[in-house]
């Protein structure tokens, strides 16, 4: 599996690596490519049936997902990265962390979680994606990753956000679906050696501030934020909240290198 990425930033930089989430594509991380591009050579992905990249129909597992991120960075001849992601994204990244340690620099995990309390509610969501297609669920899941105030504030934005999960491969959608029904990364996180930053959106029902919280108190030393007036699209919602937060992070690597 290739994934389609975009590169931007200097040539020569510290590699850093950026995963979406579910229903997303490599389009979310744009409003905080002016602080990030300065310091890095920054790697955009679409995952398996998102935007440019392949369908795929499963099964498969987070693993899956996360052996994708290392082919394609094998493939650009990067050996070390640091590695920031949103919700699916974030998931990738502790496995990364966690599978590849010698890899990642430093980590960034927002609006994710190591695992879910019941498996069913993806598992009811993946069999209404085979049935009826991703638009068949754009309204009602999209509709959590914003506060009630910037949906009222500005539609547009749910609109593209709502078109993009739409647009998505319905097959490939459900087998993530069924991927994250089954995942259970706890176990991983005290093993995660990388310099480690949490970010919570206050307001975030999907993954809630006290997921965020479990995976800051098990990773050794990580670091928690909980960012006000923002759900789970944190980064969109809150962009000068999380782009300061992954630059303090973040930048400890670019500067030393």
């Amino acid at each position: 599996m290739r994934l389609h990425c975009e590169l931007s930033g200097p040539d020569d930089a510290p590699v850093l690596v950026m995963g979406s989430s579910l229903g997303t594509t490599s389009a979310l991380w744009e409003p905080q490519l002016p602080v990030l591009e300065e310091f890095f050579r920054v790697l955009r992905f679409d995952h398996r049936g998102h935007g440019a990249t392949a369908t795929a129909t499963g099964p498969f597992t987070i693993a899956d997902l996360g052996a994708d991120v290392l082919e394609l960075v094998d493939s650009l001849g990067v050996r070390h990265f640091s590695y920031c992601g949103l919700s699916l994204g974030g998931m990738i990244g502790m496995w990364l962390a966690a599978n590849a340690p010698d890899r990642v620099d430093r980590l960034a995990l927002c609006c994710t979680t190591a695992s879910f309390p019941s498996a069913q509610p993806w598992l009811d969501r993946a069999a209404t994606v085979r049935e009826s297609g991703t638009s068949a669920i754009a309204e009602s899941v999209v509709g959590r990753w914003f506060t009630h105030e910037l949906a009222e504030q500005s539609p547009e934005v749910v609109k593209s956000f709502q078109q993009t999960l739409s647009s998505v491969d319905d097959q490939t959608y459900a087998a993530i679906c069924e991927a994250i029904a089954t995942m259970d990364l706890r176990p991983q996180l005290p093993t995660i050696g990388a310099p480690t930053v949490v970010i919570a959106g206050a307001q975030d029902e999907a993954t809630p501030p006290e997921f965020l919280r479990v995976i800051a108190d098990a990773i050794p030393d990580a670091e928690l934020y909980i960012v006000g007036d923002a759900a789970h699209l944190a980064n969109v919602e809150a962009v000068d909240a999380v782009s300061v937060i992954l630059h303090g992070h973040l930048t400890t690597t670019a500067s030393a290198r």
